[in-house]
């Protein structure tokens, strides 16, 4: 018999790299969909793009500025800063700006719909991916559990007061707010409780401490001799 046990750091690593690499180019990838078809975009890319109308970044380079800044805002916050942290920084906003470079931005209405719903896909597929490799939460997450660390507030509550928060600066800034947004916030929660299982490295299963029994021996030619006294007294 064997059992299940907690996935360890050392654990089906070579898998786990590539799983949260290809997770991340993937996201990246669904946010350049989700903005090519201008319909809207998650909240804190929102964000981003209202400041990329305001500086000489680009947008993948702007992400990647903004995950450095929340990661400084884990320091008062006693957050622990891992690989798959360091690697969420910076890979999103490295195939952001791939995706964005790449392909076309359509005019026709309803592609504009299927490509917003396409991007918001693959976002749920990435993440169901990525966090399956069991590296950690990325920049914006810890800065969710950090303040609910703190504040005592529910995990709900320091979710909605942020997503809301930088929603609105970003509109303010210029930032896309459209039905990309709404359905953003509606569909990634159920794409990632359905993608996350799918996806999540198991850690290899350990003997149970418990030895099975031995398997019974054939009996000898000697043994029904040896029953036998005890066959006599009865």
């Amino acid at each position: 018999m064997s059992k299940p046990r907690p996935l360890k750091s050392l654990d089906r690593l070579p898998r786990r790299i590539l799983q949260l690499a290809g997770g991340l180019a993937l996201f990246g990838i669904g946010v350049s969909l989700i903005l090519k078809s201008n319909l809207g975009a998650a909240s804190w890319d929102v964000l981003t793009q209202g400041l990329s109308h305001h500086l000489p970044l680009s947008f993948g380079t702007i992400t990647i500025i903004m995950s450095g800044i929340v990661l400084l805002c884990w320091i008062p916050l006693r957050q622990r800063v891992g690989f798959g942290t360091v690697a969420n920084a910076i890979l999103i906003g490295v195939f952001a700006d791939v995706g964005l470079a790449l392909f076309p931005s359509p005019e026709i209405f309803w592609v504009r719909i299927a490509v917003m719903l396409l991007g918001v896909l693959l976002v749920g597929i990435a993440s169901g991916i990525y966090i399956g490799a069991g590296f950690g939460s990325g920049p914006r997450d810890g800065l969710m559990i950090g303040l609910h660390e703190v504040t005592r507030l529910p995990i709900w509550v320091v979710r909605t007061a942020l997503e809301v928060f930088v929603v609105v600066v970003g509109w303010l800034l210029g930032g896309t707010v459209g039905v990309g947004t709404l359905a953003f916030a509606v569909f990634i929660g159920p794409l990632c409780q359905v993608f996350l299982p799918l996806f999540a490295v198991k850690a290899p299963e350990e003997p149970s401490a418990a030895k099975s029994a031995p398997a019974p021996t054939a009996p000898s030619a000697a043994a029904p001799e040896a029953a036998a006294p005890e066959a006599a007294g009865v």
